[in-house]
C-alpha cells in the first residue's frame, strides 16, 4: 500500500508558537493547547489593535487581511519567530483557535474529532463540509488499510464515507481496494497528513485558511500585469524588480533599418522567417523566391535564389523542420525546395486549375493547397492526392493555414468569411466580418487569428470555441493591394502590418495602441514578418523591390560591415 504518514515523529513536524498552531509550512505545523471552543470556532473576523481598518493610499487594502497574508508568508518562508511576533504585536491571529485545533487534529490523525471540529467552524457551504469530510474519511480508510485493519476500513467506508452521498465513482474505487489484494496505484493515493491538510486548505474558504503562497501569488500578478500593460516590453533580458514600477522605452522595439536587401528585380510581395529564425524567404513579382540566411551577427545574406516559376511568386511556406520550402506561383504551380542545396524537389500542379495558396501539415508529411476552383487538396510529398474538399472552401486569392493538431483548416471561403473546417468531423465554424477580408495570420499558440479587412482595419479574433472579436488596429493604409500583417515580438505581444503609404505600423497587441510607424520604403509595404527567434528583428517587403530588416537603434552600428552579396546598407529612412 505504501506509507501514508511521515516517517518522522509528530514533534519533528511541529513548530512551536506562543499563538498556537498558526501555519503549515514545508509540511510543518505547530501546536499549543487551545482553550475554550465556543465562539472561537466561528469563521469570523479577528480583532486587531488600533483604529485603522485599511492600509495604503488608495484605501482598498484591509489591514487584517494584509497582516494575516504577511504572517502566512513569514511562516512559509521558515521565519516562525517573526510570524509569531507579528501576530502578537498586531493582535491579528493568522488562524482562529478552532482552525488551529482542526489542523492539529488532522496532523495527529484524530479523524472523528477533526470532522466534528470542521462542523463547529460553521462554514456556510454544506457541500464544502461534505467534500472536506470525504477527504478526511478517505485518509482514515487508507491508513487503516495500510495497517491491515481491513474490517475497520470497511466499516469506515460503509458508515462514514458512503453516507456522504458524493463521488460515487470514487467510492467504487475504494471498494475495489478491499476486494483486490493488489489495488491500482492510481486509486491508492499515498499521501502524508500534511499533504492532506494542503488539499483541505484548497477546499476551505480563504478567510478560514489562507491559501499557500498567497503573497507570492499577489506579487507575481502585479509584476505580470505591469509587464503586459507596458507598451514596449520586448526583451527577456529586461529584469523586473519589486523596488520600482516596471517600464520599458521604445528602444526595445525594432524601429531602425539595419539592412536593405536589394536582390529582387521587381516588387517583393511576401516575406516569412523560418520557425527557427535562421532564414528568411522572400517571394517576388520577378518570378523568383530567395532564401536569405541570418548570420551570427544578425546580418542577412543570399543563400539561394530559387528560379523556375513561370509566373510571379505570391507566397512561401516553411516546413515544420525548416529543411524545405514551398513556393506558390500565381495560379500556376507549387514548388518544393531543399533549403540546404536550393534544388527543386517536387512540382505540384493540377490540369485545368491553378494553385493559389499552400501550407504544410504539422507532421511535415503532407502539404495543403488551395485551387482557383475554390477547392482544397491534401497531397503527400511525392504528389499523390490524399484527400480533396470541393465547394466554396477558398477564394481565388487566399491564405491557408492548418492548426497544430492537423485537424482544423483555415481559409477565406467567402469575401467576408473565414472558414474553420475540421477535416475529421467535417464540422464548420465561421468568422463573419462586415467588410471583405484580404488576408489573415494565425498566432503561434493557434488561439488567435489576425484578419486584414478592405476598410483599413485589422481585427483580432479569439478562435477558441465560438470565435470572438477581441481587438481592432487602425492607422495603416490599404486601397488597392493585398496588405499582410503578423504577430510578433516577445510572446507575440505586438502586431505589425504593411501599408500602402510606404510605412510599417506596429501596435501593442493588448491595448491596441499604435506605438510606431516606420518610414523608409518608397513603395507600398506588402508584407511583414517578425523573427520568431529574435523579438528585435522585423522584415518588411515592398513594391520598391527591397526588403528592409528592422532592429534596435543600439544595433545599427554593428551592421555597417556585414558582407554585401546583394545586400546594401543604409541608415533608417535612407535611400
Amino acid at each position: 500500500m505504501g506509507g501514508v504518514e511521515d516517517e518522522e515523529p509528530a514533534l519533528k513536524r511541529m513548530k512551536l508558537s506562543s499563538k498556537g498552531l498558526v501555519a503549515l509550512s514545508n509540511g510543518s505545523s505547530s501546536k499549543e493547547p487551545v482553550g475554550g471552543l465556543s465562539r472561537d470556532f466561528m469563521a469570523r473576523a479577528l480583532p486587531s489593535k488600533g483604529d485603522e481598518q485599511v492600509v495604503g493610499s488608495k484605501g482598498v487594502i484591509k489591514k487584517e487581511e494584509f497582516v494575516r497574508i504577511i504572517a502566512k508568508a513569514l511562516y512559509s518562508l521558515g521565519y516562525g519567530k517573526s510570524g509569531a511576533h507579528l501576530e502578537e504585536e498586531s493582535g491579528i491571529a493568522l488562524h482562529s483557535p478552532g482552525v488551529n485545533l482542526f489542523m492539529q487534529q488532522i496532523l495527529d490523525g484524530n479523524w472523528d474529532d477533526s470532522v466534528a471540529t470542521l462542523r463547529k467552524i460553521a462554514l456556510a457551504d454544506e457541500s464544502v463540509v461534505r467534500s472536506a469530510s470525504f477527504l478526511i474519511w478517505e485518509q482514515k480508510f487508507f491508513e487503516l488499510l495500510n495497517g491491515e485493519k481491513v474490517m475497520e476500513a470497511l466499516k469506515t467506508l460503509r458508515t462514514e464515507i458512503t453516507p456522504l452521498c458524493i463521488n460515487s465513482s470514487r467510492i467504487r474505487e475504494l471498494s475495489s481496494c478491499i476486494v483486490s489484494p493488489s489495488p491500482r496505484l492510481d486509486i491508492v493515493r499515498v499521501r502524508s497528513r500534511s499533504k492532506l491538510l494542503e488539499e483541505l486548505q484548497k477546499l476551505l474558504p480563504p478567510t478560514v485558511m489562507i491559501p499557500e503562497k498567497r503573497l507570492e501569488h499577489l506579487v507575481e500578478q502585479a509584476l505580470i500585469l505591469q509587464r503586459e500593460t507596458c507598451p514596449f516590453h520586448n526583451s527577456l533580458d529586461k529584469e523586473m524588480s519589486l523596488y520600482s514600477d516596471h517600464h520599458c522605452g521604445k528602444d526595445q522595439i525594432p524601429s531602425s533599418t539595419l539592412q536593405i536587401l536589394e536582390a529582387h528585380d521587381d516588387e517583393v510581395w511576401f516575406v516569412q522567417f523560418s520557425h527557427n529564425g535562421k532564414y528568411l524567404a522572400s517571394a517576388s513579382n520577378d518570378r523568383t523566391a530567395i532564401i536569405w540566411e541570418v548570420g551570427i551577427n544578425g546580418g542577412l545574406t543570399v543563400k539561394h535564389r530559387l528560379t523556375g516559376h513561370q509566373k510571379p511568386v505570391s507566397s512561401v511556406s516553411w516546413s515544420p523542420n525548416d529543411q524545405e520550402l514551398l513556393t506558390c506561383g500565381v495560379e500556376e504551380a507549387i514548388r518544393r525546395w531543399d533549403v540546404s542545396t536550393g534544388k527543386c524537389i517536387q512540382i505540384y500542379e493540377k490540369a485545368g486549375t491553378g494553385l493559389v495558396s499552400c501550407t504544410w501539415f504539422p507532421c511535415g508529411k503532407y502539404i495543403l493547397c488551395g485551387f482557383s476552383d475554390k477547392s482544397i487538396c491534401m497531397w503527400e510529398l511525392d504528389g499523390r492526392e490524399v484527400e480533396s474538399w470541393k465547394g466554396q472552401k477558398t477564394l481565388k486569392i487566399s491564405d491557408l493555414e492548418i492548426m497544430d493538431n492537423g485537424e482544423e483548416i483555415l481559409s477565406i471561403c467567402k469575401p467576408n468569411s473565414v472558414l474553420l473546417f475540421n477535416r475529421e468531423t467535417k464540422n464548420e465554424r465561421f468568422i463573419e466580418e462586415y467588410q471583405p477580408i484580404t488576408a489573415f495570420s494565425l498566432s503561434k499558440d493557434n488561439k488567435f487569428l489576425l484578419v486584414n479587412l478592405l476598410n483599413q482595419e485589422i481585427h483580432l479574433w479569439n478562435i477558441e470555441g465560438d470565435p470572438r472579436l477581441v481587438g481592432k488596429y487602425k492607422g495603416h493604409r490599404r486601397a488597392r493591394f493585398i496588405i499582410r500583417s503578423c504577430f510578433g515580438g516577445l510572446k507575440q505581444a505586438f502586431i505589425a502590418s504593411g501599408s500602402e503609404d510606404s510605412q510599417v505600423y506596429i501596435w501593442h497587441r493588448s491595448s491596441g495602441e499604435l506605438i510606431e510607424a516606420l518610414a523608409g520604403h518608397s513603395g507600398s509595404v506588402n508584407c511583414v514578418s517578425w523573427n520568431p527567434a529574435n523579438p528585435h528583428m522585423l522584415a518588411s517587403a515592398s513594391d520598391d523591390r527591397t526588403i528592409r530588416i528592422w532592429g534596435l537603434n543600439s544595433l545599427h552600428n554593428n551592421y555597417q560591415n556585414v558582407p554585401t552579396n546583394g545586400v546594401h546598407h543604409y541608415c533608417n529612412g535612407g535611400s
